[in-house]
């Protein structure tokens, strides 16, 4: 699944690729460049949404479905609805069919995966981009949540991030775990439009969801594990050479 993603540009670059995007009333827009973000900081993202026209607020990472009703499930679950299925959005009776009408849109630079090679001990991390666009959107959902912080008792903004089966490339780098073969719910500019419009049906929403990025659009690299703490600076995305690393095959 996709826990870690990155959003190296300045926060004006979604106002280019939206000419429409306004700012949310009341929203607090500061954000600087990131190099690496862990779902499981449960960090604040910008993120675009539909409110009588498309708006970027600032929402959290990271939904708190009702059943995590206690601070400790909380801890011990939260990171499981970091990433939500694509398949489920349409599924009836799940929390992401509840609230496929809080259609959202996650704007990123890049993303990291990591890739299992037989006989090595160490998955090998990397990053991956779209090879024409700086600035990308990924489907997502969004709902208000129980915080559990006593010092901020008022439900709070936050959202999920779509996932699908993968493409060829990402099948072979993300290749292990439980969630292997899936990836982002990347969309093109046209589609993330689509994605945000009130008044989908439902099926609009399974249209939008067919799409798969082509392989061919993505561009991506091997990096040092992001899982290990490090400045968030350009030295998270420097490419590292792993020996004797089998290609992703892209025929």
């Amino acid at each position: 699944m996709c826990y870690d993603i990155a959003f190296t540009t300045r926060i004006e670059s979604v106002f280019k690729l939206m000419p429409l995007l306004n700012t949310a009333p009341g929203a607090d827009l500061s954000f600087d460049p990131t190099y690496h973000k862990i779902g499981m900081s449960y960090p604040q993202w910008p993120i675009v949404l539909d409110h009588e026209g498309p708006q970027l607020a600032k929402l959290t990472w990271g939904p708190i479905p009702k059943m995590l009703n206690s601070p400790e499930k909380v801890k011990r679950q939260r990171q499981m609805f970091l990433n939500a299925r694509s398949e489920k959005v349409l599924e009836p009776r799940t929390m992401w069919n509840a609230i496929r009408h809080q259609r959202c849109l996650i704007p990123v630079t890049g993303f990291f995966e990591y890739r299992e090679i037989p006989g090595w001990k160490n998955k090998v991390p990397y990053y991956i981009k779209s090879n024409d666009q700086e600035v990308f959107f990924i489907a997502g959902l969004w709902t208000l949540s129980n915080s559990w912080d006593v010092d901020k008792p008022e439900p709070i903004p936050t959202f999920t991030l779509l996932t699908r089966q993968a493409n060829q490339v990402m099948q072979q780098i993300h290749n292990g775990g439980d969630n292997a073969g899936r990836m982002p719910m990347m969309l093109t500019n046209e589609l993330a439009e689509e994605w945000i419009k009130p008044n989908l049906t439902d099926t609009d929403i399974r249209d939008v969801l067919q799409y798969t990025q082509p392989s061919d659009t993505l561009e991506y690299w091997t990096v040092n594990s992001v899982r290990k703490a490090k400045p968030d600076d350009e030295s998270v995305l420097a490419h590292i050479n792993y020996e004797g690393l089998p290609p992703v095959l892209t025929d």
